[in-house]
């Protein structure tokens, strides 16, 4: 049998984790670490939500693009420039963001806000974001299961960039992007935190949905509607006010460690450099 990937491990137990969550079955608890928060699975903390206060993917978004249609081929075409993209810096960077493992998750917009997240050194804001992963991707599951798209792989027999991860791929539906999701609240609510870094941050964000296409692993319809269910997440988190409590420390944490002119540690200009290219430019 093959070893399997990190990330293939987080995906699988994210996929069967919500399959339980969504049929309403016992989840096994124990105490994490991180502020006392449950984990839900080994690594995989609670979100701040409720299965019945997570925003509905299934009343919200319209079906996926038909085959034929002038969407689908709009798909089709954004999928062929993203695979030009696989042996470039654009698609070094969209294998790192198909990691959603902590602690090296955290650092995906350390460029963006140009500080460093650390559980040790941000603790508050490590937890904001480990916790909301859980919440946006939650919130994709009922369109997931309900329509169960192909994903583009399977359609145009082209490689994707994580190749460990395509048993678990194909038995879980490609519209919406949970990875957009995750990506897109992650970026709205570190604009919050960081409103003097909006535009670096969103741009992040976007590109970060974008990966899933560069990997050919999402459709451009399905990046779409994740950002809509990651802003749809965020603004539901709002009304929570544990989530609204870490927030506030979570910003007061940024200030902080901004004062101290501690750089990311990512390479930011590797980074900066593989963003540069253009996934919707024409060759």
């Amino acid at each position: 049998m093959n070893r399997i990937s990190e990330k293939a491990l987080i995906y699988i137990l994210i996929g069967k984790l919500c399959i339980m969550f969504f049929a309403g079955c016992a989840v096994n608890q124990k105490q994490s670490k991180s502020d006392k928060v449950m984990e839900i699975r080994p690594g995989i903390l609670a979100g701040y939500l409720d299965q019945a206060l997570l925003p509905n993917s299934l009343a919200i978004l319209p079906p996926p693009p038909a085959g034929g249609s002038a969407g689908f081929e709009l798909d089709t075409e954004v999928s062929r420039r993203g695979i030009r993209l696989r042996d470039t810096l654009r698609g070094v960077l969209a294998v790192e963001d198909a990691n959603l493992m902590f602690p090296r998750a955290a650092d995906t917009f350390s460029c963006a806000l140009g500080v460093p997240i650390s559980e040790k050194d941000t603790p508050h804001l490590y937890l904001l974001l480990r916790r909301t992963l859980s919440d946006a991707g939650f919130s994709t599951y009922y369109a997931k299961s309900h329509y169960q798209r192909q994903r583009p792989f399977v359609v145009n027999d082209e490689p994707i960039c994580t190749p460990a991860d395509i048993e678990f791929l194909l038995s879980n539906g490609s519209y919406p992007s949970g990875h957009t999701a995750i990506g897109w609240a992650w970026a709205l609510i570190l604009s919050e935190i960081a409103p003097d870094r909006v535009d670096e941050i969103l741009f992040r964000g976007r590109a970060y949905g974008e990966s899933r296409i560069v990997c050919n692993v999402h459709w451009y319809s399905d990046v779409v509607a994740g950002r809509m269910l990651g802003a749809a997440t965020v603004a539901r988190l709002h009304a929570d006010p544990g989530f609204r409590a870490d927030l506030e420390k979570a910003k007061l944490e940024f200030a902080a460690q901004r004062s101290r002119a501690i750089k990311p540690n990512r390479d930011c200009q590797a980074e900066a450099d593989a963003l540069s290219y253009d996934l919707y430019r024409k060759p």
